[in-house]
């Protein structure tokens, strides 16, 4: 639900349309998506309920450097979604702005185009929603789109248990057998009345290490390596802050808080001239909010382009990296149950933070000439994200909801410590964490805090309960993108892939709970494994 061109609209009083369908789903990630293919292929209907017109979430919106952890755990319809970037990557055709044998096949831990398993794991946001939009008219996909679910009491009916029937803003009304909440917000989950967590766990909540507040804990690169002064004067408390840092003292270790990791909108980046938009000028541009970066340069620090990872046809991924980057920490607490209205707020102050960032890059006499020189080559792409000014149209919501279900995925999980019940997919990736906010130490020098980077000694399982509601709380929703997982376990589960292996496994135990009329909890577990299986979901290595 990220950096949308349109806002939801207050709802008319009579119902325009009454639509049914045996499993509704709401949202327009790449988990809706993949869900809504996996119920076709089992012979229901469904209809996908999406706010956003744009489909596949972060997948289609500049997060085409995969976190993938371990392929061989990718498997089912996501590992054919990557199949099937790898077949447009093998056309000419696709290869406008750079001849393929130019491009270096570096990614994540294995080749980019991987010609043995034929799999393309690095790819152009536009071809992503390439393939989103082949699945919806291959499987005929019922899609509505630029449809808010109503977030009020109106919005949703209930009768013994589960949802009957939601409705959006624009008054039409979706009914249904099951129901999937597959946004990265969860609010379909948070409207049916479903338990949840905002924020990081105590470490003594789960009995874990790596959550809560991690201060002078530094796994990735993304922090003040060398003194630097947070003050307007440095050196002179008396002066006040910079912009971009908290006046909030830090909590004792392992304390939990409601704040939750940094977004930051994955840009897709061009150095080819032909295709390139210099970065503009953003509204209310302040240089003055840039000073930290300014003062991080001054100590000789020099990773700027370390994030720009190649994607194909001169263009990049470009993520966080660093101890002032892309990340706008510390302005996201509210985010995941702000209204529309404050959501689209944040998302624009993101997009100005980051644009800003970009320009400052490009322009302020306060960058190294060096940097400056080598910024003045990359610009916006001319061929992607052409309706929304070549600019991102998903914010990468990091985390926001997090369902407190049938099973909570900890952080012994997704360790690799433990054996889950009832596994439906894999994850592989690190404890992936951002920074949650950026404070004044004791010594007066300013530092950021929440980065964790913890490996897995190998892949691990996700429990069927971890995308179940309790079922006293819900017994006809699945929820497969905000699980049930303490906060530093989800810095793990949250990858892409992911979401669409939780979001194949949620509509396949959909589609076996209508055929058993029984509810998702009660349905046998061996019935379910059967079916994944036969679809060539991995559940263990």
């Amino acid at each position: 639900m990220g950096g949308l061109t349109e806002s939801p609209k207050n709802a008319p009083n009579s119902p325009m349309a009454v639509r049914q369908a045996d499993v509704i789903i709401y949202g327009g990630t790449c988990a809706a998506v993949i869900a809504a293919v996996q119920v076709k292929k089992m012979g229901k209907t469904v209809i996908v309920v999406s706010p956003d017109k744009h489909l596949g979430g972060l997948s289609s919106g500049g997060l085409g450097f995969t976190d993938t952890g371990n392929k061989e755990v990718i498997g089912g319809l996501s590992r054919e979604f990557y199949q099937r970037l790898y077949t447009h990557y093998q056309k000419e055709a696709s290869w406008k702005w750079q001849k393929k044998e130019e491009y270096g096949n570096k990614g994540q831990g294995t080749p980019a185009l991987d010609g043995t398993n034929r799999t393309m794991w690095i790819f152009e946001p536009h071809a992503a929603e390439g393939v989103f939009e082949d699945f919806v008219k291959e499987y005929k996909l019922t899609i509505y789109r630029n449809e808010w679910l109503d977030r009020s009491a109106k919005g949703i009916t209930k009768k013994s248990g589960g949802i009957t029937s939601i409705k959006t803003l624009s008054g039409n009304v979706y009914q249904g057998k099951m129901f999937i909440d597959a946004t990265y917000e969860g609010d379909l989950m948070a409207l049916a009345g479903v338990k949840y967590h905002v924020g990081r766990e105590a470490n003594s909540v789960y009995g874990e290490k790596w959550n809560g507040v991690q201060a002078g804990v530094f796994q990735h690169g993304h922090y003040f390596k060398a003194n630097v002064s947070p003050y307007k004067i440095e050196g002179d408390p008396k002066s006040g802050l910079l912009p971009e840092i908290s006046a909030e003292p830090i909590a004792e270790n392992g304390t939990g808080d409601n704040k939750i990791q940094a977004y930051c909108f994955r840009m897709c980046l061009s150095n080819n001239p032909d295709n390139r938009i210099p970065f503009p000028k953003p509204e209310g541009y302040d240089p003055a909010r840039y000073e930290l970066y300014a003062r991080v340069f001054k100590t000789g620090w020099r990773e700027t382009y370390d994030k720009f990872d190649p994607i194909p046809n001169r263009k990049t991924d470009t993520n966080n990296h660093g101890p002032f980057s892309t990340d706008y920490i510390g302005k996201n607490y509210d985010y995941p149950e702000a209204s529309y209205e404050r959501r689209q707020e944040i998302i624009k102050d993101h997009e100005l933070y980051q644009k800003g960032l970009m320009y400052f890059l490009q322009n302020d006499p306060r960058v190294p000439a060096d940097v400056q020189d080598k910024m003045k080559q990359w610009g916006l792409p001319k061929d992607e994200f052409t309706d929304n000014g070549n600019w991102p149209h998903q914010l990468y919501i990091r985390e926001a909801r997090r369902m407190i279900g049938e099973f909570v995925m900890k952080e012994a999980d997704a360790l690799a410590q433990t054996k889950v019940p009832n596994p439906i997919g894999m994850g592989s990736y690190a404890l992936d964490a951002h920074n949650a906010q950026r404070y004044v130490k004791s010594d007066g020098f300013v530092q950021n805090e929440g980065d964790i980077g913890v490996h897995p000694k190998s892949a691990y399982s996700i429990a069927y309960g971890s995308i179940l509601p309790k079922e006293n709380e819900c017994n006809n929703l699945l929820v497969p993108v905000c699980v049930s997982s303490s906060h530093i376990a989800f810095g793990s589960i949250r990858m892409e892939p992911v979401f669409m292996i939780l979001g194949q496994s949620a509509a396949t135990a959909a589609v076996l709970a209508i055929d058993g009329k029984m509810s998702p909890q009660k349905l046998p577990y061996e019935k379910l494994r059967e079916v994944l299986l036969k679809d060539k979901q991995r559940l263990e290595l």
